[in-house]
């Protein structure tokens, strides 16, 4: 019995070995690109390790990107500290001051989430454009904010269901109001909830592309992944450039899960299970 349990979890450790190498093989081919010198790229060699390695390429690229990383930071740190703050507050109304029709609400929020970014396009558009924030770092900020609502606001509306009642009331008892409440009771113990949406929107945030090359392309406020999209849509192209570009450009994302990853599902299911 031990011998078929042993050679059972070995197979599935070499099943999950083989997909993740699969998984890899894009990262592998981009790290090893990145550090060729463009005489050492071809169909012929993409598999080949550099000899030797060329590092310049990264310093190439962060001269080409380093104006649009800083837009992406730009928008991605605002859009996403206001988000994950308004789902809070929406969440903590919506679960703990229910008032009549807050369920339609609710739903009618939830629908936000199925509505494709291609169908808003000319809307969204014509009114950026008429309220003057089209082409700018904060006409993005204000589209993410809105689009994160319903995941932000979904998030913690489940979170601060599970929250006792009874600390609710007992604030009201001692004369704490409604943002009373919230800031000394309900917010200091947000914190997975905060963690979870925090890393949702920084990722969908810093590497989304539709509403970025749509509302910003040509006019200098162009984020990170619009950047790296126009310089390898050439016909002639140094793929070194554009693969270290890439690597800088993943790199804010996998930092937020090494540091945070290990609380993300912790956040996620916090809450989801009573007692």
């Amino acid at each position: 019995m031990s011998t078929k349990r042993g050679f059972g979890r070995f197979l599935v450790y070499l099943i999950l070995v083989i997909f993740v190498s699969v998984f890899l093989v894009p990262v592998y081919m981009a790290l090893i690109t990145s550090l060729k010198s463009p005489d050492q790229i071809s169909l012929l060699t993409a598999w080949k390790l550099p000899a030797p390695w060329h590092f310049a390429s990264y310093a190439e690229a962060w001269q080409a990107f380093a104006p649009n990383l800083m837009n992406s930071l730009s928008l991605v740190i605002p859009a996403t500290l206001i988000s994950a703050l308004m789902g809070s507050m929406n969440g903590y109304i919506l679960s703990k001051w229910k008032f009549k029709g807050s369920n339609i609400l609710f739903q009618l929020m939830l629908f936000g989430m199925f509505i494709p970014y291609q169908s808003i396009l000319i809307p969204l558009f014509q009114f950026l454009n008429k309220i003057h924030l089209y082409g700018n770092i904060p006409g993005l900020i204000v589209v993410h904010v809105v689009y994160g609502l319903p995941i932000t606001t979904l998030i913690f509306r489940n979170y601060y269901a599970e929250v006792p009642t009874e600390m609710i009331e007992a604030g009201a008892i001692d004369g704490a109001g409604f943002f009373g409440i919230y800031r000394h009771i309900v917010f200091p113990i947000s914190l997975p909830g905060f963690v979870v949406v925090i890393i949702w929107q920084f990722t969908q945030i810093w590497n989304e592309f539709l509403f970025a090359v749509t509302l910003t392309s040509g006019t200098g406020n162009e984020p990170i992944t619009v950047a790296i999209s126009n310089l390898a849509g050439g016909e002639a192209v140094n793929w070194n450039l554009p693969m270290a570009g890439s690597i800088m450009a993943a790199l804010p994302t996998l930092l937020v899960y090494i540091f945070l990853g290990q609380y993300f599902i912790r956040g996620l299911l916090a809450g989801s299970v009573k007692g």
